[in-house]
């Protein structure tokens, strides 16, 4: 069947990284955003944020506590070879990273249903800017929070109280960016 001029039709992934300069990805401008990573237990989780941070051309990702590093395979099934292209660092305490970002004047924000937090959507986000997302169970800890400039959350509207990490994280990435 011969397809019409204006029909929609699929991209092949041959197609798409034909496309890409990867040079340019691995060395180009990125937008100042930092993601802290702090003891998220998943590695699915942790290589699907790197899918996404790549994709948001975010300015690095910072592995911490608990949270696993690369390589592993957990990490690379879902991060689909992102993991090169996109800067990360393992820091076992992120404590002392939030500080060096307040001390370089960088905005911290916790990505965390807190009393005070605020939609997303309301709320002005300043860069440089380093986002906090925290363990899929227990979130952000509460010394980790005590740093935060803010905190800000996705509404939820339906009964479940709370998005897969992973997922919040491409909501507030691509709201940013």
């Amino acid at each position: 069947m011969k397809l019409k001029k204006n029909t929609i039709q699929k991209l092949k992934t041959a197609e798409l990284v034909a496309k890409k300069d990867l040079k340019h990805i691995k060395e180009g401008p990125r937008n100042p955003v930092f993601l802290i990573l702090d003891n998220i237990r998943s590695m699915y989780n942790v290589g699907a944020i790197f899918r996404t941070a790549d994709a948001a051309r975010v300015e690095k990702v910072f592995l911490c506590g608990i949270t696993a590093t690369p390589p592993r395979k957990e990490i690379e099934k879902t991060a689909l070879k992102t993991i090169e292209y996109l800067p990360w660092e393992y820091r076992d305490d992120s404590k002392k990273l939030v500080l060096e970002f307040k001390d370089r004047g960088v905005q911290v924000v916790a990505l965390e249903q807190t009393n005070i937090s605020v939609s997303y959507k309301e709320f002005d986000f300043r860069k440089p800017l380093a986002i906090i997302l925290g363990h899929e169970v227990d979130g952000i800890s509460d010394n980790l929070l005590s740093l935060c400039d803010a905190a800000v959350e996705i509404p939820m509207h339906g009964i479940a109280n709370s998005l897969n990490v992973s997922t919040a994280c491409g909501i507030i990435l691509f709201h940013i960016i």
